[in-house]
């Protein structure tokens, strides 16, 4: 924290920290509501941090779309769905202010921005066999692919996918296989792009349309006070410190904490060894809100996420090579094991869920009995499915370790030969029965949507582990982003430890203390809720004095 200095370098009404979906309708919603002069700070050189990776969805409750498609939904049942994933953890202030402001915040992506949103039909939520959840889907929306020839040069400082080319179609074109071999050739030849990669390049378009200047290379530090209220920011660009004024508000959007070693280490409840988002996801907003008194919430918690560790690859000088797994654990003939060589849980849950389990403590032997873990196939699944960055019947990945048999795989990884092959031989008899007895994989709508559509459930993810030679990667106990931070009001401003609002800061992003409290709703349970604060505190900066 430092006292507002006499001369500003760069003068705003509102100045907004970080370039992720939630920053940039931070961005897109103060230039709306009234602030003439709106400016982006952005520590890397690209747009879109770790949302322009991402499936690039949005959990929205009370959506206008679910009208048009005959779902009904309540507060009533968000509510409860909510409380029932964090159990006397919400804060009732910020709830309202997620779901009065999330359809809102929808309604203006569709009539302010090129963003265009669908919804993803039959898509459940996380959760689906918990009270208030939607078994069938009605709260995720999918970013329609956009074209990024309408960027035009600019498309180059949008953030590629984590690994790849980026996807020519939207999450539920994907899913269901809606687009022709033309329609695709068409998306070629224009550069369409799906997923995160369509929401950060609609929402960079508005950006651009409205002549909001993106600062690059520019990582902001200290926030600056002038009696008691944040006034603006300092921050490093170019080796030198330049001063931000902001007349109305800093929005601090910057991401979680993830790669900083030491608040992981003072906060998380338990390891987290292969986080999946941008290695800038540093805490810099954590620390610079902390420095002016912000209290903080939901500091253990993360938005959990199996990940594997690409042996070689590196990102901007950084290693960032933790690749996130859904098809891999999912999609039948693969199973996850302990050094035991042991199942420890459902391998289809959502991936919020399963980073619970693998905190588990053995208060007898004091160890964490899941970490490490391995994922278990054989050469049956390499060859029909996906693995990281290895398509159907390419070569395993190359950190893959392989043997003709399971003893022979379990001594080259240093798992219990005797349980592991056990542990496959019961997993193939419950696939044989058409039940897994051990932990009930494919018995609910979530396991079976993410499996093999071209099997009947359970078959879809499960599947007979018996083809040689045998296959083992090893796993990380690994994040999307931290949830933890500032805590906040309904309207996106910073509290302090009295519960009264900081002037002039708010937060939005895996900055701020999660609206959910760790809950993951639904496919986009991270971006939907940091866009909507991102959203509310545009809409309020903008209209103070």
């Amino acid at each position: 924290m430092s006292e507002a200095p006499q001369h500003w370098d760069v003068e705003a009404d509102v100045v907004v920290l970080g370039s992720g979906g939630a920053a940039l309708v931070a961005a897109l919603s103060a230039h709306h509501h009234g602030a003439a002069e709106v400016v982006v700070l952005e520590k890397s050189g690209m747009v879109g941090g770790t949302t322009a990776m991402s499936g690039g969805m949005l959990w929205i409750p009370l959506n206008h779309h679910q009208a048009a498609h005959g779902i009904e939904d309540s507060v009533d049942e968000v509510v409860d769905y909510l409380d029932a994933m964090a159990p006397g953890l919400l804060d009732p202030d910020t709830v309202s202010g997620f779901l009065e402001g999330g359809p809102e915040m929808v309604r203006f992506l569709a009539e302010h921005t090129p963003v265009r949103l669908r919804l993803f039909t039959g898509f459940p939520d996380y959760q689906p066999n918990l009270i208030g959840a939607k078994a069938h889907g009605g709260r995720s929306l999918d970013p329609e692919a956009y074209p990024f020839d309408e960027l035009g040069p600019a498309a180059s400082r949008v953030n590629p996918p984590k690994a790849g080319l980026p996807k020519l179609t939207s999450r539920m074109e994907d899913y269901y296989g809606e687009v022709g071999p033309e329609e695709l050739e068409e998306r070629r030849r224009r550069d369409f792009r799906g997923q995160g990669q369509a929401l950060i390049g609609s929402l960079y378009r508005g950006i651009l349309d409205r002549n909001i200047p993106v600062h690059f290379e520019t990582r902001a530090r200290q926030l600056c006070t002038e009696a008691g209220r944040v006034v603006g920011v300092t921050a490093e660009q170019g080796g030198r410190i330049i001063r931000v004024r902001a007349r109305r508000g800093v929005i601090i959007c910057t991401g979680g904490f993830e790669w900083n070693e030491q608040l992981v280490k003072a906060f998380l409840r338990g390891p987290m060894t292969g986080p999946i988002s941008v290695p800038e996801c540093e805490g810099d907003g954590l620390l610079m809100a902390m420095e002016v008194g912000a209290s903080l919430g939901n500091m253990s918690n993360a938005w959990w996420m199996t990940s594997s560790k690409e042996s070689s690859a590196t990102r901007r000088g950084s290693v960032n090579s933790y690749l996130p797994s859904q098809v891999e654990r999912t999609y039948p003939g693969s199973i996850m094991v302990n050094r035991a060589g042991r199942r420890f849980v459902n391998e289809a849950l959502n991936y919020n869920a399963i980073g619970f389990v693998l905190h588990n403590y053995d208060a007898d032997r004091y160890e964490f009995p899941n970490l490490p873990f391995w994922l278990i196939f054989d050469s049956r699944f390499a060859s029909r499915y996906r693995l990281f960055t290895s398509r159907p019947g390419e070569p395993v990945p190359s950190w893959t370790v392989s043997a003709d048999t399971l003893d022979e795989l379990a001594a080259a990884v240093g798992l219990d030969p005797h349980g592991l092959v056990r542990t496959v031989a019961r997993f193939n008899a419950d696939v044989a029965a058409g039940h897994d007895d051990e932990f009930g994989r494919g018995d609910n709508t979530y396991d079976n949507f993410w499996g093999d559509q071209s099997f009947p459930a359970p078959y879809s993810t499960l599947g007979p582990i018996d083809q040689p030679p045998y296959h083992a990667i090893l796993m990380e106990a690994g994040v999307n982003g931290t949830c933890g931070g500032p805590r906040a009001n309904g309207d996106a401003q910073v509290l302090d430890w009295t519960g009264r609002p900081i002037l002039g800061l708010y937060v939005g992003s895996n900055t701020m203390s999660a609206v959910t409290a760790g809950g993951y709703g639904g496919a986009g349970g991270t971006i939907g809720p940091g866009m909507t604060f991102g959203y509310l505190a545009g809409r309020h900066a903008a209209r103070q004095a």
